[in-house]
């Protein structure tokens, strides 16, 4: 009989994939300057969590701000070079600079940057979760075919919500959406 480890272990995906405003740091628009880095509360320990089970993790983040002129690519490298420093080192960073009416196909909810970063870490999105805190984030996993599951904030709209629901699994914190990623559970097996 396996044991409750044996079967994580077992549904365990290759990668966690994180958005990352809101979710592994707090928001701060156009966030141009590194010393206004903060991380979420527990960030730290759940990517240790995960780092410390093998599974990968990653970035996946829209920085629309670039397109924008209202920070440059050096200032965007030097925040996510900060946010490293403080929570560690990622697998691999996808983000997307374009603007919103760019008609990319990496701003989330496109699914370009979920199949980047699994290409990136020798996996497919089948075998990734993505979190992240606003439906566009859920969007872009499920249209990828990765996992996802919603952290929401005060910022997510309760429409994002009742998606998020329908399609992918919701947790109230980051805690408690790690354990969901690693537990292998997907929407369709809490409907089935």
């Amino acid at each position: 009989m396996d044991t409750i480890d044996d079967t994580v272990a077992a549904a365990a995906p290759c990668a966690v994939l994180f958005d990352r405003d809101d979710t592994l740091i707090v928001d701060v628009p156009y966030l141009a300057d590194p010393a206004g880095v903060r991380p979420v509360p527990g960030a730290a320990e759940q990517l240790n969590r995960l780092r410390a089970a093998g599974i990968r993790v990653g970035v996946v983040s829209n920085q629309s701000g670039v397109a924008a002129g209202l920070i440059s690519p050096a200032q965007l490298a030097a925040v996510n070079a900060r946010v490293e420093e403080l929570l560690g080192p990622f697998d691999t960073w996808q983000v997307c600079t374009h603007g919103r009416d760019d008609g990319c196909r990496c701003r989330k909810p496109e699914p370009g940057l979920v199949i980047d970063a699994a290409a990136a870490l020798g996996t497919v999105p089948a075998d990734c979760v993505l979190i992240g805190d606003i439906g566009s984030d859920v969007a872009a996993a499920v249209a990828a075919g990765a996992r996802a599951v919603l952290v929401p904030t005060a910022k997510t709209r309760p429409e994002e919500i009742a998606y998020a629901r329908e399609v992918a699994l919701v947790a109230p914190d980051l805690a408690d959406a790690v354990t969901l990623a690693l537990s292998g559970t997907s929407r369709k097996d809490v409907l089935s």
